[in-house]
């Protein structure tokens, strides 16, 4: 994804990983991942094929469906022996500290199941490098108790992405460590954040009006997958 989620993290690695995400768990991997809810695939892939900064609400580029893209990103999961599942389309709001503002971006989720953290690595970096982005965010679920686990994926019902883009100009410290989240077309903010963020999770999706009562919880492992992947 070349937005300014993926320019961040790419600055700060070496140093910190702070923010929204990156935890790469170490050592080798051979078992596919467990989820820590009933309705959780094995895996998320988290991506788009724009390679543009947008700024502008109304730009048409934000109206795309990005059906084609679907297809082919299935194909590449499936090409490399996982199992695709459901896709759904998603309107990105992320702070860009270089920019000094909000910017915006359609991309897609995708559901893969029939893999294991490498696995995953790996198409994620195969989806990066064929649609020329700086990263793609990939989430594994796991149960809560596992040592792997060190995130969440949070889903709240009642938002608007014209709605986050306004939380996040209001609220600098969310939006430097949360830098932004996705809002599905039936209007469900989509925050990813280390376990440690939970509370300014909670209060953010507070001061948008969400009930929080109504949230789901996912717990995992997150990943901003480069091009060269693995």
């Amino acid at each position: 994804m070349r937005h300014v989620i993926a320019r961040r993290r790419l600055r700060l690695l070496g140093t910190t990983v702070a923010a929204l995400l990156l935890a790469v768990a170490g050592g080798q991997s051979t078992t596919y991942a467990h989820s820590g809810a009933g309705d959780c695939p094995a895996a998320e892939i988290f991506a788009t094929d724009n390679t543009s900064v947008i700024t502008d609400p109304d730009d048409p580029r934000l109206d795309t469906r990005l059906t084609r893209f679907g297809h082919e990103v299935r194909a590449i999961v499936r090409a490399h022996g996982a199992r695709p599942g459901a896709s759904e389309l998603l309107d990105g709001v992320f702070w860009s500290d270089e920019l000094k503002q909000a910017t915006y971006e359609r991309s897609r989720e995708f559901d893969v199941d029939r893999v294991g953290r490498d696995g995953l690595r790996h198409i994620a970096g195969v989806v990066a490098k064929r649609y020329e982005q700086e990263s793609v965010l990939t989430f594994r679920c796991l149960p809560r108790t596992s040592p792997e686990t060190a995130a969440a994926e949070i889903e709240v019902p009642g938002v608007s992405a014209s709605a986050l883009r306004a939380a996040l100009l209001a609220d600098p410290e969310a939006r430097d460590r949360l830098v932004g989240g996705s809002v599905t077309l039936g209007g469900r903010l989509i925050l990813v954040a280390p376990l440690a963020d939970l509370p300014l999770a909670r209060a953010f999706t507070a001061g948008l009006g969400a009930d929080w009562d109504g949230a789901q919880v996912r717990y995992g492992d997150r990943e901003f997958v480069g091009r060269a992947g693995r």
